[in-house]
């Protein structure tokens, strides 16, 4: 099951960086994951200072 950014997401791009597929981009409102990529991993919700990141 994927991950998903929640609106709690203040765009600082810490999971970005983080994410091993590249599967997380910069969306309209807040960073968006791509779930087809996302390997479930759980890097991206580890890093995630306000926790807006979580498995869909």
């Amino acid at each position: 099951m994927a991950y998903k950014i929640s609106d709690d997401c203040v765009s600082c791009g810490s999971c970005a960086g983080e994410c091993p597929v590249e599967a997380i981009s910069e969306g309209e409102a807040h960073y968006v994951i791509n779930a087809d990529a996302c390997m479930d991993c759980g890097t991206c919700a580890g890093v995630c200072p306000t926790g807006a990141i979580a498995q869909a």
